[in-house]
């Protein structure tokens, strides 16, 4: 089992992630990637309120070359939940196409990424080598879902509020195995299981372009879960959602042979590929995820070496009742940690050092 990791143009003072993918290379599959200025699930690359990073493009495509030298197979997502007028048009298919085509040619793309069922077609009939996946955000966790579209797409993202449901997986990877389809999995989303307001938020983020020249509302955020996370009692909700340990991650070798990371929009990235590389993080646990809701905690963190030895046996064999269930809040009472009473509690001597940190 190897991981998928997602491609960011790196700041002046930060690491490429060339230079991450070659530390773990032994370790990693595929690195999947936006194209510049195209909607796609996250931020569009290479501009930001009308300024455009001209470079943008040429460093992407010598850093893909960099990574198909490693031996590493190319994603390119066309992941946006909505291209507004142009969804359904002979202008996106051609724009399509013809990305697909330099791609191919010119760094050897393998894979694309889609929620579009006219992009999957389009690419079906242009271009059968290329493998078709579909984008975890088309939410496709039942065998129905995914023998709708078995026609379109060669391989599925597994619906993340299934990572936690073996014997889900099993009966969708059967019948992966035996339609000749390949199934994968998102490790470490941050996000709520079950979201109300995913199609809302996903559809923002594709015109984010757009919405970022509005005056739009203050003080708010489209992201439900910021504001959800405002109210203590809410937190266990946090333990009930898709992410897995780095710890945890070997359990499913038996049912993928890739697991993605999500590391596009990740401050850290190199933190997040070595812990699930390792399999081991000493740290706070919202740190390894996308998005990242670390400071909603703060100054409370939650300790990913308290979890209890039977954490994951337990939250892969409930029946995912959480309303009948307080496993998941008492783990919180164990992992939750004040770091701020914790220096407190720290002998004066030990404060007072200069290479003094919380434990985490």
């Amino acid at each position: 089992m190897k991981f998928a990791v997602g491609y960011q143009l790196p700041e002046e003072d930060e690491e490429p992630l060339v230079h991450i993918v070659r530390d773990f290379r032994e370790q990693i599959d595929e690195v999947y990637f936006p194209w510049p200025n195209m909607p796609s699930g996250r931020s569009p690359m290479g501009s930001m309120d009308g300024a455009v990073d001209w470079q943008a493009q040429r460093r992407l495509e010598s850093d893909l070359s960099a990574f198909k030298e490693m031996g590493l197979k190319l994603d390119l997502l066309l992941n946006a939940s909505c291209y507004g007028r142009y969804g359904f048009s002979r202008y996106l298919a051609n724009k399509v196409c013809s990305i697909v085509a330099h791609l191919r040619d010119s760094v050897g793309l393998e894979v694309v990424t889609t929620m579009s069922p006219m992009i999957a077609r389009v690419i079906k009939q242009n271009f059968p080598a290329i493998d078709v996946r579909a984008s975890v955000n088309m939410r496709l966790g039942t065998l129905k879902s995914l023998q709708y579209v078995a026609d379109l797409f060669d391989s599925f993202y597994l619906q993340r509020e299934y990572n936690r449901d073996l014997e889900r997986i099993q009966e969708l990877k059967d019948w992966c195995n035996r339609e000749g389809k390949d199934l994968y999995m998102l490790a470490n989303s941050g996000c709520l299981n079950f979201c109300s307001v995913q199609t809302f938020h996903d559809n923002l983020v594709a015109h984010e372009q757009e919405v970022s020249e509005m005056f739009n509302v203050r003080d708010e955020t489209p992201a439900l879960c910021w504001r959800y996370y405002q109210q203590r009692e809410n937190w266990v909700a946090f333990l009930q959602n898709s992410w897995v340990r780095p710890e945890d991650i070997h359990h499913y070798e038996p049912y993928f042979s890739v697991i993605k990371l999500a590391t596009r929009m990740h401050e850290n990235p190199h933190m997040v590929i070595r812990a699930y590389c390792e399999e081991r993080f000493m740290g706070n646990l919202p740190d390894l995820l996308e998005p990242g809701h670390g400071p909603v905690f703060a100054p409370y963190v939650i300790d990913n070496t308290r979890f209890p030895k039977d954490w994951f046996v337990k939250t892969t064999s409930c029946d995912k009742r959480c309303d009948r269930c307080n496993y998941c809040s008492s783990v919180l009472e164990c992992v939750l940690v004040n770091v701020e009473e914790e220096a407190l509690q720290m002998p004066a001597r030990t404060r007072g050092s200069a290479d003094y940190s919380p434990s985490l």
